[in-house]
């Protein structure tokens, strides 16, 4: 399912149009279309403004340069370990043997051949889904501070960071109704509910379940009901340059985003369900207790999409014939999985940064990010710690 960050969207009086921020930056050839493997060509050479890749392999091997393997940790929402084109790639733990259930390495985790799985149960179970910070500190937090005076010059630095961010959360999670930002949520499931309605005609119209934006431009309507669902999907596709994104792509992600937006309004009443908390069992405020998870770093196709889309960027096997080819020729990727489909949590992350520098990774690839964190203090500890170990 195609992951969205962020998608926004206005109403006019008399259209309906989409806003998706999406980072999906592309150079069109002169036919419109995107050639394979764009973004690792050079400009002079291939007339595309990629980085380079191919050009750069070309001059190490011109000068007879070897390189060394480095081990990268993706710290992310997991890695599909049957994946053709990463299989090859996987880091394999030396020091464990696999399917024993035995910490043959002796650091605390059993059987972490890929990595490990800091969203699961000794029992198998994993988080999949999970709620925003923004609504875990406000929510956790209010019995403390709502509706009392705070003398702020009492309080100690930590003290002052977690009532600033509680303060910070709250506005965040019940909002304004004048900030420009609230989002009318019954007019947002009116344009989901209109986009069904639209992309059941185009399909009819086109005779086919699955169209792009290329093949809906294409396309011509000969009722108006077609003319009037092509303009309100293709107004979107084609204003946000996601042309090649299918129809089914764009509707999961925009029904994804309905239920988050959904989730938060539910929010402002209710504190958030503690999904990792009822799976995990481990105590969170405690940092010494680390020795949590499973060894499952793949859970799912749909669990791990990011994780394994980061991983196929950085090392995909090269020069297979199968899928794109990484970046890099010669690594291998340690995952560690502690980003659920909703906000990470601070320990997970800091715990992960410590395994991947004790256990020999010498990059970590880190892509998410959120608007809160009650844990700064853990990560900022761990990102010391690697710094310590040589990183930079």
């Amino acid at each position: 399912m195609k992951k969205f960050s962020r998608i926004a969207f206005l109403i006019p009086a008399l259209l309906i149009t989409f806003q998706i921020s999406n980072a999906q930056s592309v150079t069109k050839t002169r036919s419109g279309e995107v050639p394979k493997g764009w973004h690792t060509m050079d400009k002079d050479k291939d007339g595309q403004y990629g980085i380079s890749l191919n050009k750069t392999y070309e001059f190490l091997q011109s000068k007879k340069l070897k390189s060394k393997q480095v081990i990268v940790a993706v710290i992310d929402s997991g890695v599909d370990t049957l994946h053709e084109d990463l299989k090859e790639v996987l880091w394999h733990n030396p020091g464990e043997i696999p399917g024993n259930n035995i910490d043959d390495d002796k650091n605390g985790y059993v059987d972490d051949i890929y990595g490990w799985n800091f969203l699961g149960n000794k029992d198998g179970k994993n988080v999949e889904q999970d709620s925003y910070e923004g609504a875990r500190v406000y929510h956790g937090l209010k019995s403390k501070y709502e509706g009392k005076t705070i003398d702020v010059s009492t309080l100690s630095e930590d003290e002052k960071y977690e009532y600033e961010m509680w303060k910070k959360a709250k506005q965040a999670v019940l909002g304004s109704e004048d900030s420009g930002e609230a989002i009318d949520l019954l007019m947002l499931q009116r344009v989901v509910k209109s986009s069904k309605k639209f992309d059941s005609v185009l399909r009819k119209a086109m005779n086919k379940e699955e169209y792009t934006g290329v093949e809906l431009k294409a396309f011509e309507p000969t009722s108006q009901s077609e003319r009037v669902a092509k303009s309100a999907i293709l107004s979107f596709m084609e204003g946000n340059n996601m042309m090649d994104i299918s129809n089914k792509e764009f509707l999961e992600g925009f029904e994804q985003f309905l239920k988050s937006e959904e989730a938060k309004a539910e929010g402002k009443e209710k504190a958030p369900i503690p999904y990792r908390a009822n799976i995990v069992g481990d105590n969170e405020n405690d940092i010494n207790d680390k020795y949590y998870g499973n060894n499952n770093v793949m859970v799912s196709n749909d669990a791990s999409e990011h994780g394994t889309h980061v991983s196929g960027i950085i090392a995909a096997s090269r020069n297979n014939g199968k899928g794109m080819d990484g970046i890099a020729d010669n690594v291998k990727i340690m995952m560690l999985r502690s980003v659920p489909d909703g906000d990470e949590h601070d320990k997970d992350i800091a715990l992960a940064i410590r395994y991947a520098v004790d256990n020999g990774a010498k990059i970590i690839n880190m892509s998410f990010g959120k608007s809160f964190s009650p844990g700064k203090k853990w990560i900022d500890e761990a990102v010391a710690y690697a710094a310590s170990k040589g990183y930079y």
